[in-house]
């Protein structure tokens, strides 16, 4: 448990996972998905200390320099936004050849009775 022990985990557990936000400065800050303050609901931050230690989340405050990390870019890959047009072609094919299940408003209906 991380806000625990201030060590990691060895397998993927609730504690993982962490909402990524872009903070007002362009730093990206974490907090925690699983742990807020019991009094206000406030999120859990990750933050490091000046050591590079892991802090305690309940004393991290998203406004504080210790939450704010810089964004490592990462590859972009740029698709072309197809047209409706071309959308439309899509479902009318897969609609005739294929007997797949798919969602309709959150229900799963046979695409042959529609």
């Amino acid at each position: 448990p991380l806000f625990n022990t201030g060590s990691g985990s060895d397998v993927f557990t609730p504690e993982c996972k962490f909402k990524e936000s872009v903070f007002e400065n362009y730093y990206v800050i974490y907090s925690s998905t699983l742990y807020r303050q019991q009094e206000s609901g406030r999120a859990w931050f990750l933050g490091l200390n000046k050591e590079g230690q892991i802090m305690k989340g309940n004393r991290v405050k998203k406004t504080k320099p210790s939450s704010h990390f810089v964004p490592k870019p990462i590859e972009v890959c740029m698709y072309r936004e197809p047209s409706l047009h071309e959308i439309g072609e899509k479902q009318g094919r897969s609609r005739k050849s294929s007997g797949t299940p798919t969602m309709n408003g959150g229900k799963v209906v046979n695409q042959d009775s529609t």
